[in-house]
């Protein structure tokens, strides 16, 4: 029973006192782990894409392969579709830059030549040609 003349009551609930909390787990980031099997990888697609158009669009091809490339080693994946694309399409570039020096310049030279004189000889990969036979009014 409380005394009418003192005014301090007990407390109604005391609190337990608890054990102090454990540490925090450290925190761990996934960019150490492999990707799981089956998941898809980012870039393959990219890389097939490019892989198919460095056949026709080198320019296109080399840099959507590059793009792939990149995305699949920030995943820390492998991704043979995109560095076949790089290596065709830059073949293709350096091929293609050959020919065009070494076919269509000459060519596009040898009717420049006949275009400001008609009567002219031109010599087009050692063969001498009138003009009146390359270029047909």
């Amino acid at each position: 029973m409380t005394d009418p003349q003192s005014p301090q009551q007990p407390p109604a609930y005391e609190t337990p006192a608890y054990p102090p909390a454990p540490p925090a787990a450290p925190a761990y980031s996934q960019a150490g782990y492999a990707p799981v099997p089956g998941a898809p990888v980012p870039g393959r697609t990219l890389g097939i894409v490019a892989f198919v158009l460095s056949f026709f669009v080198q320019p296109v091809a080399l840099v959507l392969g590059i793009v792939a490339l990149v995305q699949s080693k920030k995943a820390k994946a492998s991704n043979g579709w995109a560095i076949a694309a790089i290596i065709i399409s830059a073949l293709g570039l350096i091929i293609g830059t050959f020919v065009i020096i070494l076919f269509i310049i000459p060519t596009f030279s040898a009717a420049a030549t006949c275009a400001s004189d008609p009567t002219a000889i031109v010599t087009v990969w050692g063969v001498s040609l009138p003009c009146s036979e390359i270029v047909t009014p």
